[in-house]
């Protein structure tokens, strides 16, 4: 049985760099923000922390609310990268979500997970 989940899940893991975890905080708080009043369509968000490594959980409806979330909290990635390195991105979804994702991520060099079977409540 075939999913019809459109559902798209970033998980993408942080490295911060040695001191600023702090001021890593700080730019979590400000993701929070502009992600819960800009993206109607961002099902979850939220950061875990181990040590010096972030994780962002994150769940949007479709792609399209996946490339809304790149152009909303885009100009504040780039302040996050200035003390902290990518070190990981999975993006899991159907398939024809992910199509739509291929292209605008590829400098991320993300690990593609294709959901074959699933439901949503």
């Amino acid at each position: 049985m075939a999913t019809e989940d459109t559902c798209c899940t970033l998980v993408p893991y942080f490295k911060v760099a040695e001191g600023k975890l702090d001021e890593f905080r700080g730019l979590c708080e400000q993701f929070m923000e502009i992600t819960e009043k800009n993206e109607p369509n961002c099902l979850y968000y939220g950061f875990s922390i181990k040590d010096d490594v972030v994780y962002c959980r994150e769940g949007y409806a479709d792609g399209e609310a996946v490339l809304a979330h790149l152009e909303n909290a885009g100009p504040l990635l780039g302040e996050a990268f200035k003390i902290c390195e990518l070190v990981r991105l999975e993006v899991h979804g159907a398939e024809e979500e992910l199509a739509k994702l291929r292209g605008p991520l590829a400098d991320l060099n993300p690990e593609y997970y294709v959901l074959e079977y699933g439901f949503r409540r």
